[in-house]
C-alpha cells in the first residue's frame, strides 16, 4: 500500500509540474488556461434542458470543460492539476491514482453534458484528470445532450448531420465543423448510406483514426486551424481506407508531410480567386535565378480532338501556345485519360518525359492531379476546374458569364414574343452565374421577356420542348472553339421556315490563357503568387481568354450594341451584376449599391426573377452527367451520397 501511495504521489507531482507549465503557456498565448464552462456558453436554463443519451465511451480529447465554474481553478484546460500536493484536492487525486494502479481500477463512470460534440463534466473531474494523465483514449460516462437551436450556422448544420451518423455508428470521435463531412467520410470508407455499423466496423475505424490522428499531431497538426477528421477526408481522397491498417505510423506521417501545404490551404477561409493574370515579376537577381529559359508543357485530355469539341478547343490552345512562344516551350499531349488510374499513368509518363508544367483539362481529373502534384512538388500542375481548395494544384476557368450577358442582351432584342429558352449544362459552380448574367442581359433589352430554363443533363430534349411551346429564340451550349458557330451551340433563332439563324456565342480562347500562365512561369511572376492558400484563376474578357462570336446575320443595331457591351466589359466599365437584382423568391440579391464578389458569383444558388425553371435535384441528373456534378456541383455531399449506391 505504501509503495502504491508513493508511486501515486510521484505521479501527482509530475502531473502538477505539467499543469503549471501548461497554465503558463496558455496564458502567454492569450488562451483561457482553465477548462471551459458550459453554463457560460449556453446559459443556466439551457444547461438544465437536456436529453438523456446513456453510457458512452467518451473520446478523452472531446472532454473540454465542466458544467459549472465550481472547481475550474483546480485544473488547466487539459485537466492537469494546479493545486498544491498538500491540498485536499491532491489527496483525493492521489487516492484515485492508487485505484487506477490497482487491480480494481477506476470503475465509476463520470457524469457529463454534451454540446456540439464536446463534453462538460458535472461529476468526475478528478477521474478525468487522472485518466488523462495516464493517456486514456476513452473514459466511460453517463451523458446528457443539450441540443443547439436550429440555425444556418454551418457548425450547427454539421452537428445535426452528426446526430444521424451517430445513430448508425455510435462514434463520437469525429466532429466536422462544416456540413457534408459525414456523408463524404461514410462513402470514403466504403459504407452505404443508412448502413448500421457493426462492432467490428467501430473497432476498425477507431483504431485507424487513432493511427491517423497520432501521425497528424506528430507532424504538427495542433498548429493548424484544421481538425484531424478534416485532414482524414483529404487523405482518403488520395489513399484507400485500408491503407490505414497496413501502413506504418511513419509511412502515414510521411504522406501527411507531402500533403501538408494542402492541409494548410484547407484550413484557411477561402481559396484565392485571381481574376486577372499576374503582373510580370520585377527584374532582380532573385527573379533571374527563378526564371527558366525553357519549359516542357504537357496536356492531359479526357477525350480526343476528333470526337470532343472540348478537347479540340484545348488542343487549339496548345498549338497557339507553341506558335507564340517558339523555342521557349515544347508541348506534348496525351489523350483518353478516362479513369483516375489512367490520368495518373499519363501524368507520370509526362513527368518521365521531362514535363515542367502539366495541364489536366477537365474537372474530373482533379483528384489524380492532386496526388501527382503532392508526389512531384517540382512540377507545376493545373486543372481546368474552379474554386478547388488545394495549394499544390492551381485551377483555372473563364468568366463565361460575361459573354452570356452579351448574348442575353442579343436574345432580348431579338425575341418577338417575349419568350426565350435557355439550355443549362450542369448545376455546377459558375453555371448559375452564367444563367443569371444572361437573364440580366435579357432584362436590359427586353424587360417584358421571360426565360424558360431547361437542362441538358436531364431526361428530354430541351430544344424540341421549346419549339413545341412556341419559343423560337434559344440559348444553348457555348461554343468551345473560336470562330465556329454550330446549330447546337450558342444563341440562335428559328426562322419562319425552321431555318436556324445563329446570333452569337461566348467562346473560350484557351490559347491566350495558356500563354498567360506559361509566360508567368517564364518571367517569375508565378513564384510571387505563392500565398499558402489555394489559387484559382478565373479570368475574363479583360484578359482576352473569353470573347463573343457574333453572327453575320445580326441586325446592325444589335451588333453595335453587342460590341459596345463587349468593349465596356473588357475595359471594366460594365459589370453585369453591378445593379439591382431580385431573385425568383423576391429576395433582393443586390440593392444596386455594391459589386458582387467572385465568391458570391461562384457560389450563387439563386435564379433571377425573370427566369421560369429551377435547378434539378441530384437524382434527376442523368448518370452520364454525374461525374462532373460530383466534383463541382452545387449540391451537398449528403444529398449526393444519399442518392448513390455505395457498396459496403
Amino acid at each position: 500500500m505504501a509503495v502504491k501511495y508513493q508511486e501515486a504521489l510521484e505521479e501527482y507531482k509530475q502531473a502538477l509540474k505539467q499543469g503549471q507549465k501548461e497554465y503558463k503557456e496558455l496564458l502567454a498565448s492569450g488562451k483561457n488556461p482553465n477548462p471551459k464552462v458550459l453554463t457560460d456558453i449556453v446559459g443556466e436554463q439551457a444547461a438544465d434542458m437536456s436529453q438523456y443519451v446513456g453510457l458512452v465511451e467518451i473520446p478523452t480529447e472531446r472532454i473540454v470543460g465542466t458544467k459549472t465554474a465550481g472547481r475550474i481553478s483546480a485544473f488547466t484546460a487539459n485537466f492537469s492539476p494546479l493545486l498544491d500536493q498538500k491540498s485536499e484536492f491532491a489527496t483525493k487525486w492521489i487516492r484515485l491514482c492508487m485505484a487506477h494502479l490497482s487491480d480494481e481500477g477506476i470503475r465509476d463512470p463520470i457524469v457529463c453534458y454534451e454540446y456540439l460534440g464536446s463534453f462538460y463534466v458535472q461529476e468526475g473531474n478528478k477521474r478525468v484528470s487522472v485518466l488523462r494523465h495516464y493517456g486514456a483514449a476513452r473514459i466511460p460516462g453517463i451523458v446528457y445532450r443539450i441540443m443547439p437551436p436550429v440555425s444556418d450556422d454551418p457548425r450547427v448544420k454539421a452537428y445535426h448531420e452528426f446526430l444521424d451518423w451517430y445513430k448508425l455508428t455510435g462514434i463520437y470521435d469525429v466532429q466536422f465543423s462544416q456540413p457534408g463531412g459525414y456523408a463524404k467520410l461514410t462513402k470514403a470508407i466504403g459504407m452505404a448510406p443508412g448502413q448500421e455499423w457493426t462492432e467490428a466496423n467501430r473497432r476498425r475505424f477507431r483504431a485507424y483514426f487513432q493511427y491517423f490522428r497520432d501521425a497528424f499531431y506528430a507532424q504538427g497538426g495542433a498548429e493548424l486551424f484544421v481538425q484531424p477528421e478534416d485532414a482524414l477526408l483529404l487523405w482518403l481522397e488520395l489513399y484507400p481506407y485500408s491503407d490505414l491498417g497496413t501502413r506504418s505510423p511513419a509511412s502515414i506521417q510521411k504522406t501527411l508531410e507531402l500533403m501538408w501545404d494542402n492541409l494548410i490551404a484547407i484550413s484557411t477561409p477561402d481559396p484565392v480567386v485571381r481574376t486577372e493574370p499576374p503582373a510580370e515579376a520585377k527584374q532582380g537577381l532573385f527573379s533571374k535565378m527563378i526564371r527558366p529559359d525553357y519549359l516542357s508543357v504537357a496536356f492531359i485530355h479526357q477525350g480526343d480532338a476528333e470526337t470532343s469539341s472540348w478537347t479540340h478547343a484545348h488542343e487549339t490552345g496548345r498549338k497557339y501556345l507553341e506558335s507564340v512562344l517558339g523555342n521557349q516551350v515544347v508541348t506534348h499531349c496525351y489523350f483518353h485519360a478516362d479513369t483516375p488510374e489512367r490520368v495518373e499513368e499519363l501524368m507520370q509518363y509526362a513527368i518521365e518525359a521531362g514535363a515542367d508544367v502539366i495541364f489536366t483539362t477537365t474537372p474530373q481529373m482533379i483528384v489524380p492531379s492532386l496526388k501527382i502534384s503532392i508526389e512531384n512538388p517540382k512540377v507545376k500542375v493545373l486543372n481546368c476546374s474552379v474554386h478547388m481548395p488545394y495549394s499544390t494544384v492551381r485551377t483555372y476557368y473563364s468568366r463565361v458569364y460575361e459573354g452570356k450577358f452579351i448574348t442575353g442582351a442579343i436574345a432580348g432584342a431579338m425575341a418577338d414574343h417575349n419568350r426565350i429558352g435557355y439550355v443549362g449544362s450542369y448545376p455546377i459552380h459558375g453555371v448559375p452565374a452564367a444563367i443569371n448574367a444572361f437573364a440580366l442581359g435579357v432584362q436590359m433589352t427586353n424587360p417584358r421577356a421571360v426565360i424558360d430554363l431547361k437542362w441538358s443533363c436531364m431526361e428530354g430534349n430541351p430544344t424540341e420542348e421549346f419549339l413545341s411551346s412556341g419559343i423560337r429564340v434559344i440559348s444553348n451550349r457555348d461554343t468551345p472553339v473560336e470562330d465556329q458557330i454550330f446549330t447546337e451551340f450558342g444563341t440562335y433563332i428559328y426562322g419562319d421556315n425552321d431555318e436556324v439563324i445563329p446570333l452569337g456565342s461566348p467562346v473560350w480562347i484557351w490559347g491566350k490563357f495558356y500563354e498567360h500562365v506559361v509566360r508567368s512561369i517564364l518571367d517569375g511572376s508565378w513564384e510571387t503568387d505563392k500565398t499558402g492558400q489555394a489559387v484559382n484563376y478565373w479570368w475574363g474578357m479583360s484578359s482576352d481568354v473569353i470573347d463573343v462570336t457574333l453572327s453575320d446575320q445580326l441586325p446592325d443595331g444589335v451588333r453595335y450594341m453587342a460590341n459596345l457591351l463587349r468593349d465596356g466589359i473588357r475595359l471594366g466599365a460594365i459589370d453585369p451584376f453591378d445593379r439591382r437584382i431580385v431573385a425568383q423568391n423576391g429576395t433582393v440579391i443586390n440593392d444596386g449599391t455594391r459589386k458582387l464578389t467572385p465568391d458570391d458569383l461562384l457560389h450563387c444558388d439563386w435564379l433571377c426573377e425573370n427566369i421560369h425553371g429551377s435547378f434539378p435535384t441530384y437524382d434527376e441528373i442523368l448518370p452520364i452527367s454525374r461525374s462532373m456534378v460530383k466534383v463541382l456541383g452545387i449540391y451537398s455531399e449528403e444529398e449526393i451520397h444519399n442518392n448513390e449506391e455505395v457498396s459496403p
